[in-house]
């Protein structure tokens, strides 16, 4: 099995620097979004799918539509990925988050959301699911912390935010086979449990 895995492309909420936890709130790409989704789907393109899985967010199954464009890929949503619930702090600035979250760890809970803990245990079952699929070829396109706890889960490092991985690009294909994915979701559920 193959696993491609990208972040969105970038959001009008990247550009105002705002972060949104809450998939309800309306997050369109915006236009570099949109070209480097497009992007993605030319270097994929090649590669045959069979399933794409994505995120309640609609900016995921927006990237993941400009990306295969044109051809014939089922949908299906995976909840279990979506972003952090960042609570009360919806549509502050990346600022106040990233203070809050030097505060508070990564056991206590947002105010009103979930902690950086639950959501990594989330995330890992998320990725078992996708690992588990019946699909030899899947594109999961989702959010920021859940690829950067993967990969960093895949690289055996001590961190879910790092390092080797923190600050990844939006729309870049990251590879896995289901033994790798499987691997960094036992770290995740060590690191995070």
């Amino acid at each position: 099995m193959l696993i491609v895995v990208s972040r969105h492309a970038h959001s009008v909420l990247n550009q105002e620097g705002r972060v949104n936890g809450d998939p309800t709130v309306a997050a369109p790409l915006s236009e570099e979004g949109r070209e480097q989704a497009r992007l993605l789907g030319e270097q994929i393109v090649h590669l045959e799918l069979d399933l794409c899985v994505h995120t309640r967010f609609p900016r995921t199954r927006e990237t993941a539509e400009i990306a295969l464009a044109g051809r014939s890929v089922p949908f299906e949503v995976e909840p279990l990925l979506d972003d952090v619930d960042v609570g009360d702090l919806d549509g502050a600035p990346l600022e106040d988050y990233r203070k809050v979250k030097r505060s508070i760890g990564r056991k206590t809970p947002f105010p009103g959301g979930e902690s950086l803990d639950q959501a990594a245990l989330r995330y890992a079952r998320g990725f078992r699911a996708v690992a588990r699929r019946n699909a030899a070829r899947v594109l999961v396109v989702c959010h920021e912390i859940p690829l950067r706890y993967a990969l960093n889960a895949a690289a055996g490092s001590d961190l879910l935010d790092g390092p080797p991985f923190h600050d990844l690009p939006n729309a870049v294909p990251y590879l896995f086979d289901a033994g790798a994915l499987e691997a960094a979701v036992a770290r995740i559920e060590t690191l995070a449990g």
